[in-house]
């Protein structure tokens, strides 16, 4: 993959699914891209964690063989990502309500420091 694509080379936004983090299968491949602070201040366990920026040069390390769920603060970035990678051929699924979604459904957090975590 390289790069992320272009504008005239996406897929369209309705060929990528979006469930609420509610919905979100235990054991499912979580794949959070927010920035370093937001991921140190609180995550989902088990998730793993690769920056928006750091996607293309990270792409071989993600599953080809199961979805990708991903993750970002509301759901924003986490589009995108998932686009870009539905476009280098990956199965993915945007978590619409992000991490900010996570909490409000009680689902379990950590932080990196062992301090109470939140969303950042």
């Amino acid at each position: 993959m390289g790069r992320l694509p272009e504008e005239t080379d996406m897929i369209q936004p309705d060929a990528v699914p979006e469930l609420m983090s509610s919905e979100l299968p235990a054991g499912a491949y979580l794949l959070d891209v927010r920035e370093d602070d937001e991921w140190a201040a609180g995550h989902a366990p088990g998730a793993v964690h690769v920056r928006l920026g750091e996607l293309g040069a990270r792409f071989g390390e993600l599953p080809r063989d199961r979805e990708i769920y991903v993750i970002c603060r509301t759901g924003h970035r986490s589009a995108y990502a998932a686009l870009a990678l539905a476009a280098g051929g990956l199965n993915t699924i945007n978590v619409a309500d992000g991490m900010a979604g996570w909490t409000v459904g009680g689902r379990p957090m950590i932080s990196e420091d062992g301090a109470e975590p939140y969303v950042a």
